[in-house]
């Protein structure tokens, strides 16, 4: 009786210690359950982190890029605003210079126009005065430049130059011989004769009659006949038909003419 009491006895301490044993081994298993989901919620958390992370350092080197390239355009816009400033104070002084010369200028066109008036005018009146040679031809000059004075296409600068030339052209006719073809007043055709701005001879195309200006009376005088020769080859070396050679040429003079 004692020994089946004391087998009671043990077996009831077995299953004790068996359900004890379960049971804290169901503990251990709910436990280790709950460890490893936390761990793969970590793990989840910690991916998804990182992907933030990722992401919010793209965007970091992207805006690091981006501020790079902001601080070189601001650096190329300084540059390039000093340099625009350079240039805007150099034409400010072109600006300055041009305006000073305009001033300067229009004091000087003040003085030069009526001079250039004034040397037109007396070019005319030399050319009323003068030996009537090439005198169309010289009075058409005049006049152009006369119209050209109050034309606004040409500067101030253009018109003293053209007056310029047409007193050069003036100036050339003292020291040069020229035979022409031209007009009595009365309308006859003949070979004019000029020596320098002093003798006018006139030679008709069939040689036989030659005369002169004489500036005493102002009109064309006939001459003797005796000069034609001399006269015709005169005007021969002058249009280059022959050696230059003008000692036959007669001296004019009022004693010199003779009417015919």
């Amino acid at each position: 009786m004692l020994n089946h009491k004391k087998s009671n006895n043990i077996l009831n301490n077995t299953f004790l210690s068996i359900i004890l044993v379960l049971g804290v081994a169901s503990v251990n298993a709910q436990q280790l359950r709950t460890a490893v989901q936390v761990a793969v919620d970590t793990n989840d958390a910690s991916a998804t982190t990182q992907v933030r992370i990722d992401k919010l350092n793209n965007q970091a080197d992207g805006l690091t890029s981006e501020y790079r390239n902001l601080l070189n355009q601001i650096e190329s816009l300084r540059a390039y605003n000093k340099q625009l400033s350079a240039v805007v104070n150099d034409q400010r002084e072109a600006i300055d210079s041009i305006n000073q010369e305009m001033t300067t200028l229009e004091q000087t066109n003040r003085a030069i126009v009526p001079m250039i008036i004034e040397m037109v005018d007396a070019l005319g009146k030399l050319v009323e005065a003068d030996l009537p040679f090439k005198k169309d031809e010289r009075q058409e000059r005049v006049a152009s430049l006369e119209n050209m004075l109050g034309d606004s296409d040409f500067t101030t600068a253009e018109k003293y130059r053209k007056v310029t030339e047409a007193y050069g052209i003036e100036l050339d006719y003292g020291s040069t011989v020229d035979s022409y073809l031209g007009t009595l007043p009365s309308g006859k055709q003949v070979d004019f004769l000029r020596v320098g701005r002093t003798t006018l001879i006139y030679q008709t195309l069939n040689q036989e009659v030659s005369g002169w200006w004489n500036p005493a009376k102002n009109d064309f005088e006939t001459l003797d006949r005796q000069y034609n020769s001399e006269i015709k080859e005169a005007i021969r070396i002058a249009k280059k038909q022959a050696s230059p050679n003008l000692a036959g040429l007669p001296v004019m003079g009022a004693e010199n003419a003779g009417g015919q």
